[in-house]
């Protein structure tokens, strides 16, 4: 083997070791970020919590910071789809629709609406640091998630077809929260 061939070997295998190992570490800030966050608050859920922040692109290179911005910018997408999905189902079912679910459904497309101009706030205040404006902003975001739920309870016999994109995004929000008193609390 010539010099060049073994350097550029050499520096191949180095290169696809420390990208293994940020990977490792990577995945063991996520799962620890995850834990303490599910310790700390009941509305994280440890699974939902580790899977959503791994399957977010560039993840396991973030430090601590970058997994709370990369948390509240899921919540946003979630906001979002949840919003189209919402407007699909009052275009597709309006003969279909039961009055009750489409006053409800009419109740948290606007509520979703009001919630992406709040998550998109709350970037720049996650930004600029300003985590008591950023928490502010996201726990409206999770109000309007639960409200938007509870209307549909409130009729006997009422099923929402948002449950599951209604606790995702809640969430979402609470990981986004936990993260942000992780950073505060080590501020300190």
């Amino acid at each position: 083997m010539n010099p060049p061939s073994f350097l550029s070997s050499f520096f191949l295998l180095f290169l696809l070791l420390s990208l293994f190992f940020l990977s490792i570490n990577g995945q063991n800030l996520i799962y620890d970020t995850c834990k303490t966050s599910s310790q700390q608050d009941p509305n994280v859920k440890l699974q939902f919590c580790t899977s959503s922040l791994q399957a977010a692109p560039a993840s396991h290179c973030a430090d601590l910071n970058g997994l709370g911005m990369m948390s509240i910018r899921l919540t946003r997408y979630n906001l979002t789809d949840t919003r189209c999905y919402i407007k699909q189902l009052l275009k597709n079912n309006t003969k279909k629709l039961d009055p009750y679910v489409k006053s409800c459904l009419d109740d948290c497309f606007e509520l979703y609406s009001d919630a992406i101009p709040s998550i998109k706030q709350a970037m720049k205040s996650y930004n600029s640091k300003r985590y008591f404006d950023a928490n502010v902003q996201i726990s409206s975001v999770m109000d309007a998630a639960t409200t938007c739920e509870d209307g549909f309870k409130e009729k006997k016999g009422v099923i929402s077809p948002l449950t599951k994109k209604n606790d995702a995004t809640f969430q979402l929000s609470a990981v986004a929260l936990s993260i942000m008193n992780i950073l505060q609390s080590d501020s300190k």
